[in-house]
């Protein structure tokens, strides 16, 4: 198992060639024949030595001459960049500019569902399947004039302005229709995770003291109900949901509207609209709170126009002929960030979700389409974990291949990524071997995003490799709005999350205990604070986080403390290399930084996905592996066991094999003896933010995950 041929060597992250030395040799001299005879017209026509100058150029300096900063990005040395277009300073006059210029162009789009239907698993459980037929689009004008009278009639129900207003529903046309009627009324704007748990909901609508909340009719049903007596202020539910028209068994004085009545309401003579100005607060963006309960970030109309405008600079090209599929939670600022840049450049956004996005996705009947498939997007935002699950099945899919046609994969695999390497694209690997994994996303796409988390340089490169595409990785917080660095789509380094933005700019300071200075060599280190126009007011009703977390500086400007560790490089690019809270001193006084530890261990094929915990009087790392379950499987066939994967994982032969694996993961990752787990357990159940063991962006709660496997973590530390 462990000299499986797709394992992935960490050094070039290339595919083993499994295959005879001779016919190694044939096939490469054959690409040497066709590189020497291609190359010099491919080199001179396509403009390469243009795109590799412009991706090895300096694209930040610090602005001081300081290593430790601030850096900004070499095309706004002078000052930062907050507006897209002069005058347009708040989100209705964004919306209004995009209606002015793209009136007729499709805007929001959503799939008819044809049909639905129960189908039973062999293990005995029921998964609901549908068949869904084409988009259905609204234009620009519809969306305008649907979310005039939304706002409209909110005001009719009481909603007051500068008064805040919750949304609490999934991810659809009908939740950016809410958020364009409350910008243009100053209703600011309180967003919750679908995922949240009950308190951590009741906590927010409370906090925000809202009378109004707009939501779904499952989530009404499945989360908000059991809580309506824990929120006392609330009066008014809409759902956005035509049917059902009347809910029994809900508290008295509580009422509830369809979003078509309350614009119906709204269509009557307008009611009063209060004008926003840029410094009013847009949304309050609940975190989905790795730590403790969740924060609520304050907004404002000028820091989600700063934030896009940093955004839409390092997409080439972006115009209303692009088309972006939605899937992402919207309450979360990697999605609500790329749909506002999207609508302000008038492109066209499909809407999804995880469970419909491709053919093979988990509710689309076999033989029926996903949404990638019709929608056939040009551009998508994506967490980590959706791209590590991506390349891990397009890799089983691989390994069931033949033995000519994975050879032939592995061969192009290896010989694209030492062309994408030299700025060179490889357009006969991409249309012969690559189309038919291009097709997963719809065989359209042209710039992949990916936030929210760290993604392996191994991820990163097959998604460049098989989706034929650049993959820009950016960093951003919802302290920034999402905004910080984006890599430029030349850029095809990997590990890196490029320059600042045009809104922003980064220091770095110098944090002791962890051993990291701007002074250090080769390259500057420390704590990333970012500052610029998009760095938020601070969290609600909390001002001893304000005080710790933001500052503002001699100029008047706001700053944000992330707690990230990032070094930069000699061309401005930054790295992410370690987080203030993943750091842990052991025993003998080594420090251990958890987030290292797990970003090594994910590239192994038999992890889904692993929590690294260590704790201090203990000289030793441990983990908590989720494993990916076919490889679980074969490995456990090897080894003559058989059994359910609850059985596996409980097996303490299996335990030891995996253990012996993600060992040699590690050293081959180049950890430190004391970094390498030393014991783990193995969980069946896989980490969704259902669970709440992570958050909707994927990343670990420590502490949940913690209470969670206690009994395991008192079994791995004392011996029993």
């Amino acid at each position: 198992f462990r000299n499986h041929v797709f394992f992935i060597a960490h050094s070039k992250m290339k595919l083993k060639e499994d295959m005879s030395p001779l016919l190694l040799q044939v096939f490469r001299s054959v690409i040497w024949v066709y590189s020497v005879i291609t190359f010099l017209p491919w080199y001179l026509l396509s403009g390469a030595s243009g795109s590799q100058a412009h991706a090895k150029r300096v694209k930040a300096r610090s602005v001081s001459r300081n290593p430790a900063g601030p850096y900004r990005a070499v095309s706004n040395q002078l000052k930062l960049v907050s507006l897209l277009h002069e005058g347009v300073d708040t989100l209705d006059k964004v919306f209004e500019y995009a209606v002015v210029h793209f009136p007729q162009r499709d805007c929001l789009g959503t799939r008819e569902v044809l049909s639905e239907e129960d189908e039973i698993q062999p293990n005995g459980k029921v998964f609901k399947k549908v068949i869904l037929g084409d988009y259905n689009w609204l234009s620009y004008e519809d969306t305008f004039h649907l979310s005039q009278r939304f706002g409209s009639g909110l005001a009719a129900l009481g909603q007051k302005p500068l008064c805040n207003i919750a949304v609490f529903c999934e991810t659809r046309a009908e939740w950016i229709i809410a958020a364009q009627a409350c910008f243009m009324y100053n209703f600011p704007l309180v967003t919750l995770y679908s995922t949240l748990g009950g308190a951590a909901i009741a906590h927010g609508l409370n906090e925000t003291e809202v009378t109004h909340i707009i939501t779904s009719k499952d989530l009404l049903q499945s989360r908000l109900k059991a809580i309506l007596m824990d929120v006392p202020r609330l009066k008014h539910i809409i759902v956005v949901d035509k049917k059902p028209t009347s809910w029994p068994d809900l508290p008295r004085g509580i009422m509830v509207h369809n979003m078509a009545a309350v614009q119906e309401l709204g269509s009557k003579p307008e009611n009063s609209k209060s004008q926003p100005v840029p410094s009013d607060i847009a949304v309050i963006m609940y975190t989905s709170g790795s730590t403790g309960i969740p924060k609520g970030v304050m907004i404002s109309h000028s820091n989600i126009i700063a934030g896009i405008t940093g955004m839409a600079e390092r997409i080439p090209n972006l115009n209303e002929n692009d088309t972006y599929i939605g899937y992402l939670p919207l309450a979360h600022v990697l999605e609500l960030s790329a749909e506002l840049v999207c609508v302000s450049h008038g492109c066209r956004i499909g809407y999804s979700s995880p469970q419909t996005l491709a053919d093979q996705s988990s509710k689309i009947k076999k033989g029926s389409k996903g949404d990638t498939s019709v929608l056939r997007p040009t551009l998508m935002a994506a967490v980590p974990e959706i791209m590590d699950r991506i390349y891990k099945n397009v890799m089983t899919k691989v390994e069931e291949m033949s033995s000519v046609q994975k050879t032939l994969f592995v061969l192009a695999y290896n010989y694209k990524m030492e062309q994408i390497s030299k700025g060179y694209s490889t357009p006969l690997c991409d249309r012969l071997v690559f189309r038919k994994v291009r097709s997963l996303l719809g065989g359209n796409m042209r710039v992949l995003w990916s936030g929210g988390a760290p993604l392996s340089a191994a991820t990163q490169r097959f998604m460049n490799i098989c989706f034929c595409c650049p993959v820009g990785q950016g960093y951003g917080l919802t302290e920034t709005c999402g905004a910080g660095t984006i890599s430029e789509l030349s850029d095809y380094s990997t590990g890196r999350v490029g320059a600042p933005l045009v809104c922003s700019e980064i220091m770095l300071k110098d944090w002791e205990e962890g051993g990291y200075f701007s002074t250090d060599k080769p390259n500057p280190r420390g704590e990333i604070l970012i500052g610029g126009p998009n760095v938020t007011m601070g969290y609600y009703k909390n001002e001893q986080k304000n005080r710790e977390d933001f500052f503002v500086d001699a100029n008047g400007q706001r700053w944000f403390c992330t707690g990230d560790i990032g070094e930069f490089h000699h061309d401005g690019c930054l790295k992410i290399i370690d987080r203030k809270k993943d750091l842990v001193k052991l025993q003998a006084g080594e420090y251990v930084s958890l987030g290292k530890v797990e970003a090594v261990l994910k590239n192994c094929p038999l992890i889904d996905n692993i929590c690294a915990y260590a704790n201090s009087d203990e000289s030793y790392v441990i983990g908590f592996v989720v494993p990916n379950q076919k490889q679980l499987t074969t490995l456990a066939e090897q080894k003559g066991i058989r059994g359910s994967l609850e059985e596996l994982c409980n097996y303490a032969e299996m335990e030891k094999e995996v253990l012996h694996i993600i060992t040699d993961a590690a050293v081959t990752g180049k950890l430190e003896c004391f970094e390498i787990p030393k014991k783990i357990c193995l969980s069946p159940e896989p980490w969704t933010p259902e669970t709440g063991l992570v958050t909707d962006a994927f990343k670990l709660k420590r502490k949940e995950l913690k209470t969670h496997y206690q009994d395991d973590i008192e079994r791995m530390y004392g011996g029993k």
